[in-house]
């Protein structure tokens, strides 16, 4: 398990990746994004796009699926009788949220996206003392290198007992 005290800004770490399949897109679209050139193989070929594409939402979901199963592979201390604990043993906790979500270019049934994470910066938190705050940007980046999905989020970590 990391603790706050031992990130450094300036960080990364590669989350993993996920190949997107013209099936999963499907179904992912179909529940949370219908848009035509997300659930339609033939409306999507005439949109500006030429065919299908993943929803942005999809790719920024596989992006935190990624990022859990990073987190949940560290390795865990074991918890001391008394003490919090963090949902799955891990030094994170909740999110507050994101910022500046930009989806810069779609992604195609095949593409894989390589997702990961950069601290940019720690702070301190006077009223939660066993917490501390991370600045992160995050992004994907698809198998050509280009960038697909980025964005800035802050979330809390645990620090040293």
């Amino acid at each position: 398990m990391m603790y706050f005290e031992e990130v450094e800004a300036g960080a990364t770490a590669a989350l993993g990746n996920h190949t997107f399949t013209e099936a999963e897109m499907l179904a992912f679209a179909r529940l949370y994004d219908p848009q035509p050139f997300h659930v339609d193989p033939e409306a999507a070929r005439r949109s500006p796009f030429g065919a299908l594409v993943a929803s942005g939402w999809h790719t920024a979901a596989m992006w935190m699926k990624c990022f859990v199963a990073s987190n949940m592979a560290l390795p865990k201390e074991a918890s001391k009788p008394g003490e919090e604990g963090v949902p799955g043993g891990g030094s994170f906790g909740p999110a507050s949220g994101f910022t500046k979500l930009r989806w810069l270019k779609p992604v195609y049934a095949g593409d894989t996206i390589s997702f990961a994470t950069e601290v940019r910066d720690k702070i301190t938190i006077k009223s939660r003392p066993q917490w501390g705050f991370l600045r992160t940007y995050n992004s994907g980046t698809n198998q050509h290198g280009d960038l697909v999905i980025d964005f800035e989020s802050t979330v809390l970590m645990r620090r040293r007992p």
